[in-house]
């Protein structure tokens, strides 16, 4: 079975006090994504309720991030508030961050074989 999609993660610290923090100590994000179509497929992250998890899940699926990140976290200001918003943020970064400069070259230089 060929997969089309590919994985990146991104973690950030999570706001001490928080439920979050208390949990799990970090926000954390985990990105299927469609390198031909850049779309992300699904997205998941680490909220201690499920509302939390399948609602930033729903604001994020299906974004191109061929239009880069700051829309997607633009949408998630507009949408989200609560103590680890921030955090949330930066780990959605890092995972983006990941996707253009690790994921992305990799699959370029596969393809040039």
């Amino acid at each position: 079975m060929a997969v089309d999609t590919i994985l990146v993660t991104g973690y950030a610290p999570a706001p001490k006090g928080s439920s979050m923090y208390e949990a799990y100590k970090t926000a954390g994000v985990v990105l299927e994504i469609n390198p031909e179509t850049n779309i992300l497929v699904r997205a998941e992250f680490t909220f201690v309720t499920d509302l939390a998890k399948d609602y930033v899940s729903r604001l994020v699926n299906g974004y191109d991030l061929s239009k880069g990140i700051e829309p997607l976290v633009e949408r998630i200001q507009m949408h989200y508030f609560t103590p680890s918003t921030e955090a949330v943020i930066m780990a959605l970064r890092v995972a983006y961050q990941r996707y253009q400069q690790a994921a992305l070259p990799k699959l370029a230089q596969r393809r040039g074989r």
